[in-house]
């Protein structure tokens, strides 16, 4: 009678794991599609910016605007198009010929392109950087912003950069606008990095340290009186031992004459050093 009563039970134990089993088992389709919308733009979504897109015009934000709060996550576009617009006063006029341009350029584009694009996230975020970037090279983003240095740097922010989107597009393109963008650019943005996550940003070096010229320092004159913060920000350390070569040849030749042997003797490794540096 026990025996026939434990195995009754043993029975209902296994039916009962069995009956539970298939509980969790709907969940898994269920949770398979939700993770598929997340790379796909909703049906939703998608006819919610169309009709923005119709009913907004080329000038101001507007068309911007309809790529917010989506389920694609596209940010940035209407950021950069008040930034822009906000500080459009301080541009020259070929920073304000280009920031109407561009604006136009690309809500024009945005209108006409995002009907024939697919719906797939990762499309159409290609397709919003695509067309950033012909319409920033084809207004001549790199005349607004050289002439403009000062202003476009100020447009750039530290936290925007991530993730990647239009405002990190718009940075590479100003990386390419030649050295006095570039350099004033990194600088601002070593800064920014250094306010954010400290100690860590001292350690990186955002851009390749250059390599001397044979010829010496005659091929770039200009370059640290020009951009003196610029220069300390992107080779803080080659520039720190530039100035400790540079700066103490004189004085290593003046001591090692007038002092005594015991002072000469201090300033040896210097000396060492920079004949290191030299090789």
């Amino acid at each position: 009678m026990l025996v026939k009563c434990a195995i009754a039970v043993f029975v209902f134990a296994v039916f009962q794991q069995v009956e539970t089993d298939p509980i969790n088992f709907p969940e898994n389709p269920l949770e398979k599609p939700a993770n598929q919308q997340k790379g796909r733009l909703s049906l939703q979504n998608t006819a919610e910016i169309q009709h923005c897109l119709v009913n907004s015009g080329d000038v101001g934000c507007g068309v911007f605007e309809c790529f917010e709060n989506n389920s694609c996550e596209i940010r940035g576009l209407q950021e950069i198009c008040m930034s822009f617009l906000h500080n459009a006063g301080k541009f020259d006029s070929q920073g304000k010929s280009f920031i109407k341009d561009a604006l136009k350029c690309m809500a024009h584009g945005l209108r006409h392109k995002f009907s024939c694009s697919s719906r797939k996230c990762l499309a159409i975020k290609e397709m919003v950087l695509q067309l950033q970037r012909e319409c920033y090279i084809r207004h001549d983003l790199c005349s607004a912003a050289n002439s403009n240095v000062n202003v476009m740097v100020e447009m750039i922010h530290f936290q925007d950069l991530f993730p990647k989107g239009p405002h990190l597009e718009l940075v590479n393109i100003l990386l390419s606008c030649g050295e006095q963008v570039k350099q004033a650019l990194t600088w601002s943005v070593r800064l920014q990095c250094e306010q954010n996550w400290g100690a860590l940003c001292d350690s990186l070096r955002l851009c390749p340290p250059q390599q001397p010229s044979s010829g010496g320092d005659a091929q770039h004159p200009a370059s640290p009186a020009a951009h003196p913060g610029a220069e300390s920000g992107l080779t803080k350390t080659s520039h720190k031992e530039g100035r400790e070569t540079e700066g103490q040849e004189p004085f290593e030749s003046s001591q090692s004459h007038n002092q005594g042997p015991q002072e000469a003797g201090i300033t040896e490794p210097v000396g060492l050093e920079r004949s290191d540096t030299q090789r």
